[in-house]
């Protein structure tokens, strides 16, 4: 049962879902968001970093290269790397310059950041935890949008950060990380937002 729980976890905050989370999130807080902005970076976005990366993964799978949706081996995590990488650059050059949005690019411009340094750190043979590079960019991103709205949403923050205290447990107990693995990837994905908030904040 308890095994069952930490699956769940770790599917629902999945890295696979942040950077769409991260966009409804934008655009849930900032004020001034319209209509035509959001229906022009939502579905692209949603289907560049949902729908495609799912079909690659299922064509992965099929050809034997990845075995798991959560990638336990260093040579699984390369693949989905270089894919996220080609997503996340597309939609700064294609999707988000459509229908402008400054906070959102940097965003994205920050979880490239991060996609690169795990790259850097894999060619090392550390295996950086994905699952909290996620929670901390999307936890560095919240905090940013608030202070940058001016608007107060530390309740929402505060269940965020007992989500990823949930998730960091979680992948613990699947023994799918080490403390380290979970720290460095906790603050891979903090800093890669961090260094580029003098930019937009």
């Amino acid at each position: 049962m308890t095994n069952h729980f930490h699956n769940i976890i770790s599917y629902i905050f999945h890295p696979l879902f942040i950077p769409f989370g991260g966009t409804v999130l934008y655009f849930t807080i900032a004020p001034y968001s319209t209509l035509e902005m959001q229906s022009g970076n939502i579905v692209p976005i949603f289907i560049l970093t949902v729908i495609i990366p799912i079909i690659f993964f299922l064509i992965l799978k099929n050809m034997g290269v990845i075995h798991s949706i959560f990638l336990p081996t260093l040579q699984e995590r390369k693949y989905p790397l270089y894919i996220s990488s080609i997503i996340f650059l597309m939609i700064l050059y294609k999707v988000i310059p459509n229908n402008y949005v400054n906070e959102l690019f940097y965003f994205f411009t920050g979880l490239l950041t991060a996609t690169g340094a795990t790259l850097i750190l894999l060619f090392l043979r550390f295996k950086t935890s994905m699952h909290l590079l996620g929670m901390g960019s999307i936890l560095t991103y919240m905090i940013a949008l608030s202070i940058h709205f001016e608007i107060n949403i530390t309740l929402a923050i505060s269940l965020f950060t007992l989500f990823t205290g949930m998730v960091a447990t979680s992948r613990l107990y699947l023994k799918a990380h080490t403390k380290n693995e979970l720290l460095i990837g906790f603050m891979v994905g903090c800093v890669s937002q961090l260094i580029i908030l003098k930019y937009w904040l």
